[in-house]
């Protein structure tokens, strides 16, 4: 039995075979070809932070694939009124075929793969989103074709996607150029972890020269509102716009994982303009991780 709980849990092998997977999946998809290889099987799905992409993308992966998904908020479940994390796992690994979690805690996914006996997925936490980088890579792949030997620049928190980002360039084999203001740099851990493929920045331009790919996320994630004004003032140079992608390669493409607040990190003209796969990659959600369901279930 395997879990997905960071994203170099899985070879370079396994990662493109589901990526492959996914690709196929897709356009049996648009085809209209139906798969019912998860018929009879559920998956828990469990949330403590709200979410748009990560539970329609689950949830319709189940459908389209044949089987269940329960949506389990920490409101729904006697997680969310003090019932011991272990009992919780022990208790839904036994009714379920596998388990989904969106939650701060990265502790509570690595307790629910120590007991449940079911394959545990991470769709968040406060370490990392590996299921964003399966779809980053997938559409990457899509579009562009490997990214092994490219150079992907990220610009603005040091947060867990760009810890993701940190793994993916040491699985997939690119270099990750990571540009942010003083102080927002990603945990010692994944910088000593990676250092072997990654070049940290506070320069926003420097970090994007010769990029074949730069993606940004939100200056202030769930849990942050308050950080805001703070942080836009610490932030102010780390806007993806049109002046900043110019320093990237000319057929360089842009990427996030949405959310986006445009006139913060990114510019609406980049976002909305050509160079964008913002909507291929938040489509793709719902491929690569039926393709994940697949590898983890079959």
């Amino acid at each position: 039995m395997k879990h997905f709980i960071n994203l170099d849990d899985l070879s370079n092998k396994d990662l493109n075979q589901i990526i492959d997977n996914a690709i196929v999946l897709k356009k049996e998809h648009k085809l209209g070809q139906i798969n019912n290889t998860l018929e009879n099987k559920t998956l828990a799905m469990i949330f403590d932070k709200a979410s748009t992409r990560t539970r329609v993308s689950f949830e319709a992966g189940m459908a389209q694939l044949g089987g269940h998904a329960l949506f389990l908020s920490d409101r729904d479940i006697q997680i969310g009124r003090g019932e011991p994390t272990v009992d919780t796992a022990i208790v839904i690994g036994s009714m379920v075929d596998a388990i989904m979690m969106r939650v701060s805690s990265h502790d509570d996914i690595v307790t629910f793969s120590k007991n449940a006996d079911v394959p545990i997925i991470n769709a968040l936490s406060d370490e990392s989103h590996p299921c964003q980088l399966l779809a980053d890579m997938m559409t990457y792949k899509e579009r562009k074709g490997n990214i092994q030997d490219k150079t992907v620049a990220w610009i603005g928190d040091g947060n867990n996607m760009c810890h993701t980002y940190m793994q993916a360039a040491s699985v997939f084999g690119f270099t990750l150029n990571i540009a942010t203001p003083v102080g927002y740099e990603p945990e010692k851990s994944f910088i000593d972890k990676y250092q072997d493929c990654i070049n940290l920045y506070t320069d926003a331009t420097l970090a994007c020269e010769s990029a074949d790919l730069v993606v940004t996320d939100v200056w202030a994630s769930m849990g942050q509102e308050e950080e805001q004004v703070k942080r836009e003032l610490a932030f102010s140079n780390f806007q993806v716009d049109k002046a900043l992608m110019a320093n990237a390669n000319a057929d360089a493409s842009f990427m996030h994982c949405l959310p986006a607040h445009r006139g913060e990190e990114v510019s609406a003209d980049v976002i909305d303009g050509k160079q964008s796969l913002v909507w291929n990659e938040a489509e793709n959600r719902l491929h690569a991780q039926k393709a994940l369901l697949l590898y983890l279930l079959n």
